[in-house]
């Protein structure tokens, strides 16, 4: 049984590990707290692939006081030898007595640090914490699956309407939604946008400032007919990071002229359909391990329909854009079955409704 001090010490350690978010790619975030007479004499996070984890920088900050300490860990300390040591281990020669971490390891390489924490008889609790599980639900699913992470961000107005057709381009929420969003793009690896949505709104995907993450951003475009313009911005070399287009091998003639602009990425699939299932493969194959998809509606609709999308974030403005010339913001699909889906977080964003949500497990939805 947890207590309050737990769970405090606990919760203190996922706030750390959030702050290795964009930075840790490919290995999860991770934040420890060492606590000894009921104070804390060590705190850490992990700042990025090949640097101290975050057991290890909280037992160099607590020295000879690691001795006789609980250790809060975000994650199960690994038990691998990678670039760095099994942190479990050095827990145990530390002399760290009790260690309560908030999620297993789903990489099963690096698993298994409880059980040798228990082996070496420290007392070892599993606290399953939300915000603990939350914080690797991206690395979760890039070590189990050959896919990356995919989280999907939609605007829309009141109505479902996502723009004007032929309207002027504009801001449909407020500033603390944009800045949500600019936060969401720190913490993955590429930004992802359909063909439609960079003809259209010609954006620029890029993280501001442009240092703000350790590990290497780039812009995905997905196009499944015709190459993107060459005056787009997502083609600017000056803005510093990588584009990769995603197209159909069977139009690669079609992006002949792009590759010079782009990393050209050519997808195996049906014909000239592009496979998203294939592209999303190809981009884990580059070392991408989370993806921000920002729309437009036809990619929306399709990642939806397949399975593929890990996490929906949705916005709704205090707007209405009726009548024929209103864009929906998914298009219209008969294979769209959102009933396995529920939301963990609702709350409001300045004048905007924000919810945030995930696709169940079969498990969850039995229980029902």
């Amino acid at each position: 049984m947890l207590s309050e001090d737990d769970l405090h010490h606990l919760r203190h350690a996922c706030t750390l590990a959030a702050r290795g978010l964009g930075d840790v790619s490919p290995n999860p975030p991770v934040g420890a707290v060492l606590v000894r007479d009921g104070e804390v004499v060590g705190a850490g996070w992990h700042h990025g692939a090949g640097l101290p984890h975050a057991e290890v920088e909280a037992l160099s900050q607590a020295g000879e006081r690691a001795r006789g300490a609980t250790a809060y860990v975000s994650l199960e300390p690994c038990n691998h030898y990678g670039r760095t040591g099994p942190c479990a281990r050095a827990l145990a020669e530390r002399g760290v007595v009790r260690v309560v971490f908030g999620a297993r390891d789903p990489n099963a390489r690096a698993a298994g640090g409880a059980e040798y924490l228990r082996g070496a008889g420290i007392e070892t609790v599993d606290a399953g914490l939300r915000e603990a599980q939350r914080l690797i639900e991206a690395f979760s699913v890039a070590a189990t699956s050959s896919r990356p992470y995919v989280a999907l961000k939609m605007a829309a107005a009141v109505n479902g309407a996502i723009a004007a057709r032929g309207g002027s381009r504009r801001w449909l929420t407020g500033e603390e939604a944009r800045a949500l969003v600019r936060a969401l793009r720190i913490e993955h690896d590429a930004v992802m946008v359909g063909a439609g949505t960079v003809r259209v709104d010609d954006p620029q995907l890029t993280v501001r400032p442009a240092h703000a993450r350790r590990v290497p951003y780039r812009r995905v475009v997905a196009c499944e007919r015709d190459p993107i313009p060459l005056d787009r911005r997502v083609l600017r070399a000056d803005e510093g990071v990588e584009t990769v287009i995603l197209a159909p091998r069977a139009r690669a003639a079609a992006f002949a002229e792009l590759e010079q602009a782009a990393h050209v990425c050519y997808v195996e699939g049906e014909g000239e359909r592009l496979d998203l299932a294939a592209a999303l493969d190809a981009l884990k194959s580059m070392g991408i391990q989370s993806v921000l998809c920002e729309g437009g509606p036809t990619l929306a609709a399709g990642l939806l329909a397949r399975g593929l999308v890990d996490r929906l974030h949705w916005l709704t403005a205090p707007a209405l854009i009726a009548g024929a010339q209103a864009v929906p913001s998914l298009a219209a699909s008969e294979e769209l079955d959102v009933s396995g889906w529920c939301f963990d977080e609702v709350r409001a964003l300045g004048d905007d409704a924000y919810l945030s949500g995930r696709l169940r497990t079969e498990e969850e939805c039995s229980r029902d």
